[in-house]
């Protein structure tokens, strides 16, 4: 397994990675070692703009459009 070595951490990132590891009885390394996994797991599931735009908006329940059939033809205002 691969380590990594982070330096110059901001204080209050350390004492809120202490806090959210001692809160869910983790190591402040297990603890990282998740937030980062979670994280990286996001971007893969929502790769494309649709798909992330789809991945935000898709708990709101969606919309539902009448949609004309391909025989009307759109009007674009001009003459």
């Amino acid at each position: 397994m691969a380590s990594i070595t982070i330096r110059n951490l901001d204080n209050q990132i350390k004492e809120q990675l202490r806090i959210a590891a001692a809160h869910n009885g983790h190591s402040m390394e297990t603890e990282a070692r998740l937030i980062l996994g979670q994280a990286l797991a996001s971007l893969n599931q929502a790769r494309g703009l649709g798909s992330r735009i789809r991945n935000r908006f898709s708990a709101s329940g969606g919309v539902e459009l009448d949609l004309p059939s391909r025989q009307e033809r759109a009007t674009t205002g001009r003459t």
